[in-house]
């Protein structure tokens, strides 16, 4: 047997076996740096496709960085409301932890719009680290552990939500969840204390960062408690790591209650699909995310892996998002691919060769998978209405904001079309009247009625549109924002030629008073 193979080449292991390899694998040593350097090698990959071709930021993180700024001016306290989104402003019960980070590295003096760029590549490789290491124990192999984590790297839906500029939240969140999910397969597995102090510190960290990803992580801990371990033991494990993380958390769960009361948190678990929100994607049509059900469904036939099977099956079912289910699909792809190497026979019962060629087949295949999934990407970002990573604003939005920032008085009020308009506030401190971000902290219904208006009102062609579309949040704005040309509507690109702005000329109720290539603003003349 060679240096690279592992006992999961030549057969099936026992319990005990398992126990005692898992302890071997336990850290990262001189053979993993390869397997774990394809890995990476992909995800630097994806990174340097999603920089060459998104000079600016993709998606938004402009309420992300208002939150940041209003940390650091209150002393680096929890402010109570975010000023700037919607005329009666957003309660603040986002989980902190991150914001802080955003606040230190803006009080250092970096630029929001270029860290809402730059900071999501950090969490996003490293959160490649964690898929490694579960994909190498769960299957015991290396190579296996490289193509989970290639798998995650070059993911478009993985790209999308955690590379692009609200990264600078989800890509830590992931990357603290996946922590402690290893670090419970490792506790249900091996009862490591160690393992048990880890996933502690890092759920209460996922907790601080994001709820959806919190969950994540406990029913992954039921499911390997109930199918890996089902011990007394086991159970004490995982509620130290649950009480523990909670414990961590509890001064900002605390705040928030006596602050906002529980009303925020049932506002905001009415948005975004919810709990169980993952039935309706399905019924929508995100039949890709029936690809790894599949595989499960093949490894519970194959080698009646219960864990991996129910595992997607839940994250197909619980979550609205599909990334967690290609999340949990990486580790499939993994398990899948290690099977069928198994059942492929050494010649001449050269095993020692066999396993050696079987390597390098492995290496050059997680290679020539990085390079098409990083070609993918490619292709996906260069077109014109880019499916994976819309920018929301250019140098022209830049530009105008700067004007809006210097040459408009503080207390004025907006309402901007297309997606340019959730930085609005963090870069003018002007105040948005129409848009959903933070919304949903205050109420579904009305967090429904902003995002109605906001959609309806970017779609407008006429001035009368715009005005009539924005009665029903009953705003009466001091400027209005157009884009020409090419802009994204939550991602989706439309355009606007000429028409909303000839209706604004026309009009003897507003009047022109700054524009660029890409963007005009009018002013109420009344």
């Amino acid at each position: 047997m060679t240096e690279e193979s592992t006992p999961a080449d030549t057969g099936e292991l026992s319990p005990r076996e398992v126990r005692m390899v898992l302890g071997r694998l336990a850290p990262i040593d001189r053979e993993d740096l390869r397997w774990l350097g394809i890995g990476l090698g992909a995800g630097l990959l994806a990174v340097a496709v999603y920089l060459a071709t998104n000079p600016y930021p993709a998606y938004g993180a402009g309420l992300y960085v208002q939150i940041a700024t209003e940390i650091s001016a209150h002393g680096y306290g929890l402010p109570a409301w975010i000023p700037g989104y919607t005329a009666d402003s957003v309660p603040f019960a986002y989980p902190p932890l991150q914001f802080y980070v955003l606040a230190v590295l803006l009080d250092l003096g970096g630029d929001p719009v270029v860290l809402a760029r730059l900071l999501p590549s950090v969490g996003y490789l490293a959160l490649l680290v964690p898929v490694y290491l579960l994909g190498r124990d769960y299957t015991n192999s290396r190579p296996a552990g490289a193509a989970a984590s290639v798998a995650v790297a070059v993911n478009p839906q993985l790209v999308q939500w955690h590379l692009s500029a609200g990264g600078v939240v989800r890509a830590f969140a992931l990357l603290y969840a996946l922590t402690a999910v290893y670090a419970g397969y490792r506790i249900f597995e091996t009862g490591s204390t160690r393992a048990v102090a880890v996933g502690t510190v890092a759920f209460g960290a996922t907790v601080l960062t994001h709820p959806t990803y919190a969950l994540f992580v406990v029913v992954t801990y039921l499911l390997l408690w109930i199918l890996r371990d089902r011990s007394k033991s086991g159970f004490v494990a995982g509620a130290i790591v649950g009480v523990g993380g909670t414990v961590i958390a509890s001064p900002w769960l605390v705040w928030v209650l006596t602050t906002h009361g529980i009303d925020v948190f049932v506002a905001a678990g009415g948005t975004h699909g919810g709990i169980g929100g993952g039935i309706p994607t399905i019924l929508d049509g995100a039949s890709l995310t029936l690809l790894p059900l599949a595989g499960a469904v093949y490894l519970y036939v194959a080698r009646r892996d219960v864990f991996l099977l129910s595992w997607t099956v839940v994250a197909e079912l619980v979550f609205a998002q599909p990334r967690f289910v290609f999340l949990v699909g990486a580790l499939v792809v993994a398990a899948v691919g290690v099977d069928f190497a198994q059942r492929v026979e050494p010649l001449d019962g050269h095993v020692n060769e066999a396993i050696d060629k079987k390597t390098v087949l492995a290496a050059v295949c997680l290679v020539a998978g990085a390079t098409v999934g990083g070609a993918y990407l490619a292709h996906e970002m260069t077109l014109t209405s880019d499916p994976s990573t819309p920018q929301f604003l250019d140098s022209d939005d830049l530009d105008a904001m700067a004007w809006v920032a210097a040459e408009t008085p503080p207390d004025v009020t907006f309402v901007v079309l297309g997606d340019a308009a959730e930085w609005l506030p963090a870069l003018t401190d002007r105040t948005l009247l129409v848009g959903p971000w933070g919304v949903e902290w205050r109420d579904s219904e009305m967090y429904d009625r902003q995002l109605t208006a906001y959609e309806s009102v970017s779609r407008c062609q006429s001035v009368t549109c715009v005005e009539s579309m924005a009665g029903p949040v009953s705003v009466s704005p001091d400027y209005v924002y157009i884009p020409k040309g090419q802009y994204t509507i939550r991602g989706e690109s439309t355009a606007q030629f000429g028409t909303l702005e000839r209706s604004f000329e026309r009009s003897s109720s507003w009047e022109r008073s700054y524009e660029n290539d890409g963007v005009v603003v009018y002013r109420a003349s009344g």
